[in-house]
């Protein structure tokens, strides 16, 4: 596969190259950001990948992940992602964990041997939990905030959590944290305030076509409105901030490496 990275190479060189094969990253959430993440650092050259998602691919997915279409509705998540991480690059090593992370699941996935993590999981105290025990554990993370109601991809930025602004799930993130004594954490955040949807409620809740439609929905909630080009922009500035650090040798950072 030397020649698929050869561009790669000719902008971080051979050293580069091999420490990102070296690498085992961690991606937790495999929906609209989750899944251009695990995609990006699957084309960077990253040599193994652990996928974490407990769901199954729904036709309301389709507008914004990659492994949502046609053929996929229905089947987990974790699976088609390891498909194509590898028909990318079939050197590559996959786990695919088809795990909802908390706390009962947390050891299981992150003894694996991480050198970072990417966390694009949706629920408050999943990335609570997830952020205090990857800082304990000595674990790089890059954690990315609310990518739904958003619509200009321009005003992403990454910085501490503490520097964060406008972003409601990154003001409970850190309000959380420090009510646990974490204060700083990689995040990946929108500056554009969220605009709310015009209907209110789940689209999977009434006149689905999935196949498992008949079977109760991950988040039963009211969804948030979303576009194509917002979540896949989060997953990939979070998988550059992953990539950078580990051709840096280093702990995550806000900027590019010195």
């Amino acid at each position: 596969m030397s020649k698929a990275f050869a561009r790669t190479e000719l902008l971080i060189g051979p050293e580069g190259l091999a420490a990102l094969e070296a690498s085992t990253v961690a991606v937790i959430g495999l929906g609209g950001v989750g899944s251009f993440a695990a995609e990006a650092l699957a084309r960077a050259g990253v040599g193994r990948l652990v996928l974490v998602d407990h769901d199954f691919v729904c036709v309301t997915n389709i507008n914004r992940q990659l492994v949502a279409s046609t053929s996929t509705v229905g089947r987990p998540k974790v699976e088609v992602m390891r498909e194509r991480v590898l028909d990318i690059n079939p050197g590559i090593k996959v786990e695919a964990l088809q795990l909802y992370y908390g706390p009962s699941s947390a050891d299981g996935i992150l003894s694996r041997g991480l050198s970072y993590i990417v966390d694009a999981i949706d629920a408050l105290d999943s990335k609570v939990d997830l952020a205090l025990r990857a800082t304990k554990a000595g674990i790089p993370i890059v954690s990315a905030m609310g990518a739904g109601n958003k619509f200009d991809p321009t005003r992403i930025e990454v910085a501490d959590i503490a520097q964060t602004s406008i972003c409601p799930l990154a003001r409970a993130l850190r309000k959380e944290l420090r009510r646990r004594g974490l204060e700083h954490l990689t995040v990946v955040f929108s500056k554009e305030p969220p605009v709310g949807p015009l209907e209110a409620g789940n689209p999977c809740l009434s006149d689905c076509s999935c196949p498992r439609k008949n079977t109760s929905w991950s988040a039963p909630r009211a969804a948030p409105g979303s576009l194509s080009f917002v979540p896949s922009v989060f997953g990939l500035v979070a998988a550059s901030v992953a990539v950078r650090a580990l051709i840096a040798g280093r702990p995550a950072s806000v900027g590019p490496p010195g």
